[in-house]
């Protein structure tokens, strides 16, 4: 009865929202003032419900499609270098980095399993208005944030850990409380770091080119071609022009600045 009820509520939430078209999902729905997937939502309010941060929490929070995996399994092999010291056997030779850094949302599925060591490095999709309170206490999040509290957010762009991945790298483990010894830097540390994470070496495992996670998700699509401004092959002139207007809209003043 309970299970019944359940999906009896979710039918009534998704028939509620305003829906559109998606492109590797069917259905998108504007759900807390961003467009969700349906099999989301549920999880999301769960999330919202249950979920307990703590303050070592670690929180790799992006937006789908923007380096993520590349992102979960550099901080994963950051926090996680004393415990994992040899390369030769190291997790992520034989786990995909979205299941060493689970999707906090998809905790409360059975099949994901909250981290058991701290920190606890979760990775999230979820807009900060729509975070837990315990997170938002924790710390408010995104562009403006990352300058006010620089201890508590740090924002990364793709592009910027592709032009110089080893400042970033250390940039990274610095802001998580890890910084790299000089004795680190002279064995080389990093560099493994970066080629272990590296998009070659993760799309060529063999780990990452068959399986599912999620119960929907097929790892071999965490990996597209690993480059910057991929997006001008795909985009016409026009759609590039209406793309820089919504840009300046949204973005106009902000600081940030995007490469159009």
């Amino acid at each position: 009865m309970e299970g019944q009820r359940a999906n009896a509520e979710d039918e009534l939430i998704l028939s509620s929202l305003p829906r559109e078209r998606g492109w590797a999902i069917p259905d998108l729905f504007l759900f807390q003032e961003f467009w969700c997937p349906s099999i989301l939502i549920k999880e999301v309010n769960i999330f919202q419900k249950q979920f307990q941060a703590k303050e070592s929490d670690i929180f790799v929070a992006s937006f789908p499609k923007s380096g993520t995996t590349w992102l979960k399994a550099i901080t994963f092999s950051i926090v996680n270098r004393q415990r994992f010291s040899s390369i030769d056997n190291h997790p992520l030779l034989t786990s995909n980095p979205h299941q060493l850094v689970p999707a906090v949302e998809f905790m409360y599925r059975g099949d994901v399993h909250c981290p058991t060591t701290e920190p606890r490095v979760f990775g999230t999709h979820t807009p900060f208005p729509s975070l837990p309170n315990s997170i938002i206490d924790q710390s408010n999040c995104y562009w403006k944030e990352s300058m006010a509290k620089p201890s508590k957010v740090l924002f990364l762009k793709y592009e910027d850990l592709k032009e110089d991945v080893n400042f970033e790298v250390k940039k990274i483990a610095d802001f998580l409380g890890f910084p790299f010894t000089q004795e680190e830097e002279n064995k080389e540390v990093i560099e493994s770091i970066i080629k272990l994470c590296s998009f070659e070496k993760m799309k060529d495992s063999e780990v990452n080119k068959s399986g599912i996670i999620y119960q929907f998700l097929e790892k071999k699509y965490f990996f597209g071609k690993g480059e910057t401004r991929d997006w001008v092959n795909y985009f016409s002139p026009s759609m590039i022009e209406k793309l820089s207007k919504i840009m300046e809209e949204k973005f106009g003043g902000s600081g940030l600045s995007f490469m159009i």
